[in-house]
């Protein structure tokens, strides 16, 4: 990471969602593992919940948090398989204005170190939508730690050179 000192660290509010059939509050570890690293950077959890693997339950909780203006970015954990309910980038797509389509293939190349070929299976992705960020990571403990120790812990750095994600907040809605 290319931290220049001199620039002050300016925390984000980042909601959270773990997007599963199957996991519960007790059993959401990919979840922990994120909100450990988002508070351990520095940042606000400004929200975290659960959904199920249903397009428009996600859709409409982005929603609700991009129309939350304490929210800046929301990181979401599952639902990014090739399986018949793994429906998190669908739900992204109905909502986003712009993709940011290096997240995913930076995403994709930091997990073939980890787990090789099978990253193809992964459709992590990013996009924006009115002004807030959304990052879709898959659901393992692996793939979080890869997408944020990777690419978000950096790019959510306000100090991070030559640029970062939070640089560009207050121009996200410029027309």
């Amino acid at each position: 990471m290319a931290i220049d000192l001199e620039r002050q660290f300016k925390p984000i509010n980042i909601a959270l969602l773990t997007v599963s059939d199957t996991r519960g509050p007790d059993e959401d570890t990919s979840g922990d593992i994120l909100a450990e690293r988002i508070l351990a950077a520095g940042h606000k959890l400004a929200s975290r919940a659960i959904e199920k693997d249903d397009a428009d339950a996600i859709a409409r909780r982005f929603n609700n948090w991009i129309d939350d203006p304490q929210i800046d970015a929301i990181v979401s954990t599952g639902g990014t398989g090739l399986t018949g309910r793994d429906v998190t980038p669908e739900a992204i797509d109905r909502i986003k204005e712009k993709d940011i389509e290096g997240f995913g293939e930076l995403f994709r190349w930091i997990s073939y170190k980890s787990i090789g070929t099978s990253t193809v299976q992964s459709r992590a992705c990013a996009a924006v939508a009115r002004g807030t960020y959304i990052f879709a990571l898959p659901g393992s403990n692996g793939a979080v730690k890869d997408g944020w120790d990777g690419i978000l812990a950096e790019q959510l750095d306000s100090r991070n050179r030559p640029c970062n994600f939070v640089e560009l907040m207050p121009r996200l809605r410029e027309k």
